[in-house]
């Protein structure tokens, strides 16, 4: 996994700036712009819609097409298949998932704390909460099944999905850095990936330890008591590597 999140991190500094829903919406002429954003839009609502059902992320165009109430040449009009769908829908979901963690963070002065505010709630936002609603579970649930398969099988896509989140992670590290509140020169590119992955696929540490889900949020402070304090007491002397 570490290995994964390594290629997003070498990525998303270049990653093209075009996302997936623009290029979408990009295969249509100028004047049916506007029709073009609606179509793709139902689309994509219909794929959210189907993906927070039993099925997860296992529906089919056909169904997504049914759903929308537009025809099947219009869905192919706009996305070459069910894989640059659901990359659309991923990204839009990375993209507001960054800017609703830039609101939570704006009124904060401390750099520390703004780090801290961004590794809780974004922790939050990706764990299902036995409180929610069996949809809302399942849309999560799916959406981190696909991340995984996205950063194992197609490295350079995730890079580009995730670099909204990346960026803001970056910058938080380098203004924590600035303002002495981390280590100075560690590298931050390969630690926003190894928190992001943290922090994004943070189910799986429930499932190995059997940890009940607690919905008060003390889980997800655990994790930056870690992140920010590591496991060894004191200032432990690195051994060098046998060669």
């Amino acid at each position: 996994m570490a290995a994964e999140h390594s290629s997003v991190e070498s990525e998303a500094t270049h990653a093209p700036t075009t996302s997936w829903r623009e290029l979408a919406v990009a295969r249509s002429v100028d004047p049916a712009r506007v029709r073009a954003e609606k179509r793709v839009q139902r689309f994509l609502d219909a794929a959210l819609e189907l993906m927070s059902g039993d099925s997860g992320k296992d529906f089919t165009v056909q169904e997504v097409v049914k759903k929308s109430g537009q025809s099947l040449r219009s869905f192919y009009q706009y996305f070459t298949g069910k894989h640059e769908l659901l990359l659309a829908l991923f990204e839009e979901s990375v993209h507001s998932t960054a800017r609703r963690l830039q609101e939570a963070i704006a009124d904060e002065d401390d750099a520390l704390e703004r780090l801290r505010h961004f590794t809780v709630e974004y922790y939050l936002l990706c764990r299902p909460l036995p409180d929610d609603s069996s949809e809302r579970k399942t849309a999560i649930l799916g959406m981190a099944e696909f991340a995984q398969q996205l950063l194992t099988e197609h490295p350079k896509e995730a890079a580009r999905a995730f670099a909204p989140m990346f960026t803001l992670l970056h910058r938080l590290l380098d203004e924590a850095a600035a303002q002495g509140a981390i280590r100075s020169g560690l590298d931050h590119r390969a630690i926003a990936g190894t928190m992001l992955q943290a922090i994004s696929f943070n189910s799986f540490a429930v499932t190995i330890s059997g940890s009940p889900v607690r919905s008060d949020g003390s889980d997800a402070e655990a994790l930056w008591d870690l992140v920010l304090h590591g496991l060894a007491a004191g200032t432990p002397k690195r051994k060098r590597s046998a060669r």
